[in-house]
């Protein structure tokens, strides 16, 4: 019927965005994306216009899940507690193998996937750039939430806003130091170290 996919949308998108993870946006193109999700190039283009499209939607999905993982962590009564979860959870996203569609194992981390594409020349056209605004600032506002909570709030050595201005700046550069050092320990470590800096002490 027209206007029903023909293939499964949820398993495409999933498969086209651990093809921009791996190879970052420049570097994927569309006979890529047919390879790894298994719909032919002309049903992709039917579908959905264009790589910037696809690399939205699958972004879109992304964030959501990402996000929603975050939220899951920040329910943990304490707030040192729900940040060293939260850090956990974003070192060790980062820290998994690089996905192999074909299945062959990888030794690299796939990193971070906002990071990734921001830091990609070719991949900053405003709508690409407004969907990684919308990720940095929701995770901002998740974290934000979390800490003007008044068991949070009360402990703080900065404004919930500032404090979570700051965390997720920090995770960007913790993106850049696990591409270096590749050693989950250490991330979580200072990690930590920034937690303690947040937080007063009796």
């Amino acid at each position: 019927m027209a206007g029903i996919r023909q293939f499964d949308e949820d398993q495409a998108l999933e498969r086209a965005m651990h093809v921009f993870w791996r190879q970052g946006y420049g570097a994927t193109s569309m006979p890529d994306l047919a390879k790894a999700t298994g719909v032919q190039r002309g049903s992709l283009y039917h579908a959905y216009g264009d790589k910037q499209s696809i690399f939205l939607l699958a972004f879109a999905r992304y964030q959501r899940h990402y996000l929603d993982m975050v939220r899951e962590r920040m329910q943990l009564p304490d707030p040192e507690a729900a940040l060293r979860a939260y850090f956990a959870y974003v070192i060790s996203s980062m820290s998994e193998p690089v996905p192999q569609l074909d299945d062959m194992p990888s030794s690299r981390t796939r990193g971070c996937l906002t990071t990734k594409i921001a830091t990609d020349e070719t991949a900053m056209d405003e709508p690409v750039r407004n969907a990684l605004r919308g990720m940095l600032e929701g995770l901002g506002e998740v974290l934000e939430a979390r800490l003007s909570q008044p068991d949070a709030r009360e402990r703080l050595t900065l404004s919930p806003q500032d404090a979570a201005r700051l965390l997720v700046t920090f995770t960007r550069g913790n993106v850049v130091m696990e591409r270096i050092y590749h050693g989950p320990q250490q991330l979580q470590a200072t990690a930590d170290s920034l937690i303690q800096i947040l937080f007063k002490r009796c």
